[in-house]
């Protein structure tokens, strides 16, 4: 019979898959839960564990550094050591005895009595000297990239666009806790009702700053729940229901979603349509496999009659669908995802400046192909995840310059988000609502 692995142990397994073989953090995870029948609070500090790692990996190596004095270390040795200073230093609850401890007996059950030897060593030398103080670094952007844990480059890539202030408010936001959120499907209920069936079951929550249909979950869980399995409810950050919620859909809407996969966004819009009255949202992945997700997430949300999946490239949009189709068409792009960098903390790390020059070419392609299907008076929303602006605004102003017969609005929202900012488009940085980053820009085809 296998071993189960302790909180501790899947942690480090997770971990060391992503930064030796660049694996997604929230599969990796979910498939050693999974396989190891944990209680809540131990998945609960595997996770922690996880994420908080990636989320501070350049602090973390910066203060290991002098202690392993660039001697070359077996990926999960480092991996560990990384993990130990991180409960030490973050983890208050967490007593260092303890820490200490497992982690010994881990390098002792994987590596044998020298690796146990040296983690023995560098872990004591750690307790009784300390670690760095990041505020000595004298360059003023390698402490920010080292505090705060994020690739130069992006650093001054935020600084040069957002100012100093900000980015130092964007950097701190991102290596807090992601929260889980809700949407409500208002296709089969409603917020009330839900709240009480949280409430009934011990689930406990606050209303959403950022769109009304959310819920942010403060304690319990609820995957796996009545609501979840009935499709009363689904996972979704407050930032990304933005886009669908400044769409005004209305029933009898034919929506073209041109980069629809997993569904989320697809199944938000489809809640607001009436099928009898003809609304329809044609959803597009460029994989057979993808548009099987937004087909399982329509039929577990009771959607289905209004959804119809294509496995097509959205710049191809001619192969399908005759020209002014659309009331309204949402391009949620291709993007770097830096608005994500909460939740998916090693993007940070692969992401490179090139990869978001590329992609703004890449987004440019799929407005261009998409503008003729939509109706003269239809709208274009025009989103991403990120919030570099080469992505976002350039795009736009992109865009607007080679289609003059389009004219950017202002992005309204249920709550009226930032409706004192002067730009047009909107953009949600982590610092403002605890939710992810995101960019939406409202194009309109002009009669």
């Amino acid at each position: 019979m296998t071993k189960q692995m302790t909180a501790r142990e899947v942690a480090l397994t997770a971990l060391d898959r992503v930064r030796q073989n660049g694996a997604y953090s929230n599969l990796q995870l979910n498939q050693l839960l999974v396989k190891n029948h944990l209680n809540d609070s131990d998945r609960r500090l595997a996770t922690r564990l996880v994420y908080g790692v990636l989320q501070h990996q350049l602090t973390l190596e910066y203060w290991l550094a002098p202690f392993v004095k660039g001697k070359h270390l077996d990926s999960w040795v480092e991996t560990l050591l990384l993990l130990s200073i991180y409960q030490y230093h973050y983890l208050e609850r967490v007593p260092d005895w303890a820490v200490t401890n497992e982690s010994i007996e881990i390098a002792k059950h994987r590596g044998g009595q020298g690796i146990r030897k040296f983690v023995t060593g560098v872990l004591h030398a750690i307790l009784r000297q300390g670690l760095a103080d990041l505020d000595q670094i004298a360059d003023q952007q390698k402490r920010l990239m080292i505090k705060y844990s994020v690739p130069e480059w992006i650093v001054g890539e935020l600084s040069d666009q957002y100012g100093e202030s900000k980015t130092r408010a964007i950097l701190a936001a991102i290596n807090e806790p992601a929260r889980l959120v809700i949407r409500v499907n208002t296709a089969v209920t409603d917020v009330a009702t839900v709240k009480k069936q949280l409430t009934a079951s011990g689930v406990e929550f606050q209303d959403s700053q950022v769109v009304p249909d959310a819920l942010v979950i403060t304690s319990g869980s609820v995957v796996g729940s009545p609501l979840f399995d009935q499709g009363k409810i689904t996972i979704q950050d407050e930032s990304a229901m933005l886009a669908v919620d400044s769409m005004d859909v209305q029933p009898g809407d034919r929506v073209l979603d041109a980069c629809a996969a997993p569904g989320g966004k697809t199944t938000q819009i489809a809640a607001r349509l009436d099928p009898a009255a003809g609304g329809r949202v044609d959803a597009l992945d460029i994989h057979q496999h993808k548009t099987r997700l937004i087909d399982r997430n329509a039929a577990r949300l009771h959607v289905s009659d209004r959804v119809v999946s294509h496995a097509l490239d959205a710049r191809r949009v001619d192969d399908e669908f005759a020209d002014e189709t659309f009331d309204k068409i949402l391009v949620d792009a291709p993007c770097s995802g830096m608005g994500l960098l909460r939740r998916k903390p090693e993007i940070r790390y692969t992401k490179k400046l090139a990869d978001s020059v590329n992609l703004h070419q890449i987004q440019k392609s799929i407005l261009n192909a998409v503008a003729p299907k939509v109706k003269k008076g239809g709208i274009i929303t025009y989103s991403t995840c990120t919030i570099l602006k080469q992505e976002n605004d350039q795009t736009v102003q992109a865009f607007l310059a080679g289609h003059p017969d389009f004219t950017l609005l202002k992005t309204k929202t249920a709550r009226q988000l930032k409706d004192d900012r002067s730009s047009n488009t909107l953009t949600i940085l982590p610092s403002d609502y605890g939710s992810d980053g995101f960019f939406i820009s409202s194009l309109q085809r002009n009669l």
